[in-house]
């Protein structure tokens, strides 16, 4: 529930269409609501701006189901990360509505479709491999009500493949970067744009990649200025802090 949705069920009490025990019955669940082994954070869109995030790993099909759910009863849009075709399953059953998006594995419900960005993100990744990592990042910064151009497969092992497409580069307010290996080619766009460049270390490459580490500690030694570095296959955050900066 965000600030427009209250002033909503206000102006629906004003008119006599919600009694004022209704409202408060609607309301009653802010800031938080206790479900036991979860405490849904319902007030998260109108404190900080965006909904909460649910992170299906760790979570039982039931249990991710029950807090899509609750989280459904209010308005706004919904997403779950790294979650699974069974917990999709679950949450189904509840939330008819529900859709999965298999390669970002991600449940989503969108129902506010209003851009708030004031551009557009663009979300890159270095090769095929990245892609999982960059659809979270996709996924995340449209739920969140951004406009998202992708590029994929063009990194710096032929770099004529990013310099063909730099339109998508220079229409972009912030840029979101996907690559293992070496990790270099945020470096490269850094030095393309200049708009904020996030860096998403991924964990493709062989063993002295180290799972992304290798990727990491390049990223983060970037002599790109605009280069911010997130954590290793966190798309989710990447495109989170890319639609904040849209917003701004």
């Amino acid at each position: 529930m965000n600030a427009e949705s209250i002033r909503k069920l206000f102006e629906q009490v004003r008119k006599g269409k919600f009694s004022p025990d209704e409202a408060v019955q609607r309301l009653r669940h802010l800031p938080f609501e206790d479900l036991g082994f979860a405490k849904v954070d319902h007030h998260r869109a109108l404190r900080a701006g965006m909904p909460e995030v649910v992170f299906g790993e760790g979570k039982t099909p039931a249990q991710l189901a029950t807090i899509f759910s609750r989280l459904a009863r209010h308005e706004g849009n919904i997403l779950a990360t790294r979650t699974s075709k069974e917990q999709f399953s679950a949450v189904k059953k509840k939330v008819r509505k529900a859709q999965y998006r298999e390669v970002a594995r991600a449940v989503i419900l969108q129902r506010d479709k209003q851009k708030y960005g004031k551009g557009i993100i663009a979300v890159v990744s270095a090769g095929t491999s990245d892609i999982p990592v960059a659809e979270e990042a996709v996924i995340t910064a449209q739920i969140m009500g951004n406009e998202v151009e992708h590029l994929y497969d063009v990194g710096v092992a032929g770099i004529h493949r990013l310099l063909a497409n730099r339109g998508t580069l220079t229409r972009a307010r912030v840029v979101v970067v996907c690559a293992g290996m070496e990790g270099a080619l945020p470096s490269v766009v850094g030095g393309l744009v200049g708009v904020p460049v996030i860096a998403v270390p991924t964990s493709v490459g062989y063993g002295a990649s180290f799972k992304g580490l290798a990727a990491l500690l390049g990223m983060m030694n970037s002599c790109a200025s605009n280069v911010s570095v997130v954590n290793i296959d966190n798309g989710f955050g990447a495109g989170y802090v890319a639609a904040l900066i849209n917003r701004l």
